[in-house]
């Protein structure tokens, strides 16, 4: 850890955290080895038709796991042979629940005891049903796990599949310094941007852009924009 740069944290303002956000989208937060509620939100439906059903496919992992029956649908498990909790299924109590077209943005959520496998991603592969005017079925895959594929139509007629609902699960924390050694490759700095700063070595991340600014003008500093498997790092929050 390097603290050669003395005003570095007292300039750190609000930070300016931004995320990119999929139209079935996951959130948190979700820290490792917790019991946390993740919500999945749908912020659209089917080429103009409302959602009436939705499918979770649930990561491997996952402990104790508990929908929340919600105001778009009761909440049914599926499991697997040995009684595992495979995928949750939202579904409208009837089709005349169904919106004549798709105004309105759900949300859904669940509760489960998260692996200890901090810095990585989980993934919840999502299958959207909606109705049309007509009682026909329309359906979106959500199921694409890279984060490197150009997001396209909800008509499901691209070649790249739309992206998973995802969490990316942080590591325990407490208020000051936290020392981490990291397993995964992080290539999306992002998810430090609650906290004040990052160091790995030599090399500094931060979002606010007052600190960020100090990081690429100090001497001997580098800006940290990855992490590999086995760094060592040290996160103020």
């Amino acid at each position: 850890m390097k603290l050669s740069i003395p005003t570095l944290l007292a300039l750190a303002g609000a930070l300016a955290a931004t995320s990119a956000q999929a139209h079935v989208a996951a959130s948190g937060p979700a820290y490792a080895n917790t019991t946390a509620e993740i919500q999945l939100t749908v912020g659209h439906g089917c080429s103009g038709s409302d959602t009436y059903r939705l499918k979770v496919t649930l990561p491997e992992g996952l402990g104790g796991v508990r929908p929340l029956d919600s105001v778009f649908g009761k909440a049914t498990l599926e499991k697997d042979a040995n009684g595992t909790v495979t995928a949750i299924v939202w579904t409208r109590a009837a089709t005349s629940e169904v919106l004549p077209a798709d105004t309105h943005f759900h949300r859904v959520a669940l509760r489960a005891r998260l692996p200890d496998k901090p810095f990585t991603t989980l993934f919840f592969p999502t299958t959207q049903t909606c109705l049309d005017a007509t009682g026909k079925e329309l359906t979106v895959e959500w199921v694409g796990t890279s984060s490197g594929h150009d997001h396209g139509s909800d008509s499901g007629t691209t070649t790249e599949p739309e992206p998973a609902p995802s969490v990316f699960l942080l590591p325990a924390r407490s208020p000051g310094w936290n020392k981490y050694t990291v397993n995964e490759h992080v290539h999306d700095l992002s998810v430090f941007n609650d906290a004040l700063i990052v160091w790995a070595g030599d090399k500094a991340y931060s979002a606010n852009p007052v600190t960020k600014g100090l990081i690429e003008t100090e001497k001997d500093t580098g800006v940290l924009t990855e992490i590999h498997p086995g760094t060592e790092i040290w996160v103020k929050y």
